[in-house]
């Protein structure tokens, strides 16, 4: 049985307690968890702090710059090991996570590791009360050590899309990974040992929130900022252990999001980004599309487009030739998911599709499976439209005017993401103007540059990453000002 032990000071460290790894596709146990606590999440802060102090600390932008290109080298080198790390992890299809999670994995060093080479600070000379001169600029310096709660829909590509930034800005990292998906974090400990980095730069603790590694890391004095992607109510909770010590938190969270289809939209294409917005990653993404709105005169014939794409998804394991759809991660996030479908019938949506689980063969009846969904009818203050589901789910409703749809957007407590679909400009620009989220698609879904803001508004966030945006809260701006 695989074990996954925490990553301390550059070595690997067993705990006596442990606790299983379950596979989402039929439940079977397949490692055991180290689990972390206070002993080892301070050994891991003061390894980190040492770092900084040491080897690490005093590298240049050039030489940090380079050590993240070979750690970005190495997981493309092993990749088929961390994408088998991820499917156990994940149960997600193998043709999702090889396309997407670690080439993005691997990617996230190089992006920001040519970032921090290229990114300037500002100068200025400025007349003195004496007649004389000043030359006043700006230092960027690390904000220190780093706690990176990562969460388990997306394991790879969002802990490094954390990690990656603040060690190109000189910081170093206590990563705690979801307690559902402990592999590739802990498989990059061995990269970053393989290729150099100093010990103590990257930590990891295993382990759980309240009363785990995951308290004590947000709690512990030691560390200086927290950045965290998650659920809203989590969230709120690290936000209030961070403010002890009036440390900077940086937080993608939860997103009710909307779709919006004009008529005048290139219909196929609209209803394909659709369907992957809605069931993509088995709907277990934090942009994904739980509520669609279509406008009427398209309503009927869109409704039963999607229909037909959501029957032709093929549920199964992540190494079956076809499959689009894996499991759920859990189940108690089975059991979450299913009581919104229950929730919807008990308030009388009509079920276009799916609503339950599928029958799934031999041990696979044991997996986390459930049925694509899609509903229509439901008012909008139901729990439906206004909670956020997290499975792969939608529902739609008809809209006439612009004004319509974007009151109907933006009637939500969260405001994360959008995806808009018409072939007027004019449409478009103003809906993206209109809509109160972080980030808007146009005929889109999910296509990202990495050196643009990232992040959400109202209940979906704090701060933006990505690009110079991330050095924003990386790092730390320090002014100097010299008399000439």
């Amino acid at each position: 049985m695989k074990q996954f032990h925490n990553f301390i000071n550059g070595e690997f460290v067993a705990t006596a307690k442990t606790f299983p790894k379950r596979a989402p596709v039929d439940n079977r146990v397949i490692g055991a968890v180290h689990e972390a606590g206070p002993a080892q999440v301070d050994a891991a802060v003061a390894a980190a702090r040492a770092a900084l102090a040491g080897p690490w600390g005093k590298m240049s932008v050039v030489q940090r710059v380079e050590l993240l290109y070979a750690v970005a080298d190495e997981i493309n080198r092993r990749f088929d090991d961390f994408l088998e790390a991820e499917m156990a992890d994940t149960g997600k299809p193998k043709s999702l996570a090889s396309h997407v999670d670690i080439p993005r994995g691997a990617a996230n060093f190089k992006v920001f590791a040519d970032i921090i080479k290229n990114v300037p600070t500002e100068s200025f000379e400025m007349a003195t009360p004496d007649g004389g001169k000043a030359l006043s600029y700006a230092l960027r310096t690390p904000i220190g050590v780093v706690g990176v709660v990562c969460p388990w829909n997306l394991p790879l590509l969002l802990m490094t899309w954390k990690v990656g930034p603040a060690l190109a800005c000189g910081n170093t990292v206590v990563v705690k990974p979801s307690e559902e998906t402990p592999g590739t974090a802990t498989l990059l400990g061995e990269v970053m040992n393989k290729v150099g980095v100093p010990k103590g730069v990257y930590n990891v603790v295993h382990g759980f929130g309240p009363g785990s590694a995951g308290e004590f890391l947000t709690r512990h004095p030691g560390v200086n900022a927290i950045t965290f992607t998650g659920e809203t109510r989590t969230g709120e909770a690290i936000m209030a252990a961070a403010a002890k010590g009036v440390r900077p938190v940086s937080f993608e969270l939860g997103g009710k999001n909307a779709g919006i289809v004009f008529a005048d939209a290139d219909f196929e294409k609209a209803v394909a980004g659709i369907t992957r917005s809605a069931f993509e990653n088995c709907g277990q993404v934090c942009l994904g599309t739980e509520r669609v709105y279509v406008q009427r005169p398209i309503f009927d014939k869109f409704v039963a487009a999607l229909k037909a794409k959501a029957e032709a998804l093929k549920v199964g394991p992540s190494e079956e030739p076809g499959v689009t759809l894996g499991p759920l991660i859990s189940g108690e996030h089975k059991s979450k998911v299913l009581s919104y479908y229950e929730k919807a019938r008990a308030e009388g949506a009509k079920v276009v599709t799916g609503g339950g689980t599928p029958s799934m063969p031999g041990t696979l009846a044991e997996g986390h499976w459930v049925q694509p969904t899609i509903w229509t009818g439901l008012p909008e203050s139901s729990p439906v439209i206004q909670e956020e589901v997290f499975g792969p789910c939608c529902h739609i409703a008809p809209f006439d005017t612009e004004e319509e749809a974007i009151a109907l957007a933006n009637a939500t407590n969260y405001g994360l993401a959008t995806t808009v679909w018409t072939q007027n400009i004019g449409t478009a620009h103003r809906m993206a103007a209109a809509i109160e989220v972080g980030l808007c698609w146009i005929n889109s879904w999910f296509l990202r540059d990495l050196r643009t803001a990232f992040g959400g508004s109202k209940a979906s966030g704090i701060g933006r990453e990505g690009g110079v945006h991330s050095l924003e809260f990386y790092t730390e701006l320090r002014n100097v000002m010299v008399k000439l």
